[in-house]
């Protein structure tokens, strides 16, 4: 999820962390928190208070700790000093030694919290929203930015109304990976580069492959003909990325070499493609995978991103 437009914000923050949420919080609005866990992690634990008192303690509205070890998420509210009935999910989203993204989505009666894009578990209030105002995280964990973000704007009006693509600055433009297809990402997906690549410029595919996948591919491919400047196909039942390009109507040489495999069925994935001066370079979830030479000169010319196989798409960014 991108943090470039937060209401506030707190980069690498030091831990244990305590930051005040200017205003509190307000229905609609998301805490992000963008970190990883360490390998012997045992539990860590992300706070929503009624201020940051230690004598006495402050209220808690929202304890979210996940007990990795245990494999379970308790959740609780702390009132007056005491601790009120747990909430135990017997799932467990975070991995030793990966990253993650968490978002709790703060709702009129409840939070609702995601992790690595996917639901994982709802929380009623148990205390007046209007009384949050800190964030604290304690634990085994490291973090890499805290953001409390805005509703998101509401949807635009129908085609032929006041406000259309013509109203968007260059730069949003320019930023928008799919403008014909923004509201559709169904598999196989059909997106389209703007501008076409050029150096500099990231793609970014987040997504989650379904439980039972076999493989899926990304291509980003030429305009005007069916080359394909670069084909990223993990296929995970033989955990092999296959790496290639299709031109002129023929199929390059693959490229396999990789070390651990970064993909698992029915996990969430986030894949950036970053092109440079003479290389794609891809990562997957934080994590730099390899390096593609480049097949395809004219950069400019690679203007669609196709998405297809077993895998469900949440987002596709173009930045």
């Amino acid at each position: 999820m991108s943090i470039s437009n937060p209401r506030q914000t707190f980069p690498n923050p030091s831990i244990p962390f305590a930051g005040t949420i200017l205003g509190g919080l307000l229905p609609g609005e998301m805490v992000l928190v963008q970190g990883s866990v360490p390998s012997d992690v045992d539990r860590f634990q992300v706070d929503l208070t009624c201020g940051s008192s230690v004598k006495p303690r402050a209220d808690v509205a929202f304890h979210f700790n996940p007990r990795v070890r245990k494999a379970c998420i308790v959740c609780n509210t702390l009132q007056k000093e005491r601790w009120g009935r747990e909430e135990i999910l017997h799932r467990m989203p975070f991995r030793p030694g990966a990253s993650f993204e968490l978002v709790v989505l703060v709702l009129e009666d409840q939070f609702k919290v995601a992790v690595n894009g996917a639901h994982v578990l709802e929380y009623k209030h148990r205390v007046d929203l209007g009384r949050v105002d800190t964030v604290l995280i304690s634990g085994k964990v490291r973090v890499q930015a805290v953001a409390v973000l805005p509703p998101p704007p509401p949807p635009p009006p129908p085609s032929g109304g006041v406000a259309s693509s013509a109203s968007l600055t260059n730069k949003e433009a320019e930023t928008n990976l799919m403008s014909s297809c923004s509201g559709d990402l169904s598999v196989p997906f059909r997106g389209s580069l703007v501008k076409g690549l050029s150096v500099g410029r990231s793609v970014v595919i987040r997504g989650r492959t379904n439980h039972n996948a076999d493989s899926f591919s990304v291509n980003l491919r030429v305009s005007g003909s069916g080359d394909i400047a670069l084909h990223l196909n993990p296929r995970l039942k033989k955990r092999v990325f296959v790496r290639n390009s299709f031109l002129s109507e023929s199929w390059g040489l693959e490229e396999r070499e990789l070390g651990p495999f970064p993909f698992a069925p029915g996990q969430y994935f986030e894949m950036i493609v970053l092109c440079e001066s003479q290389v794609f370079r891809v990562a997957v979830d934080g994590r730099h995978q390899l390096d593609y030479k480049h097949r395809v000169q004219d950069l400019s010319s690679v203007r669609h991103v196709d998405v297809d196989g077993d895998v469900t798409l949440l987002s596709a960014d173009d930045l």
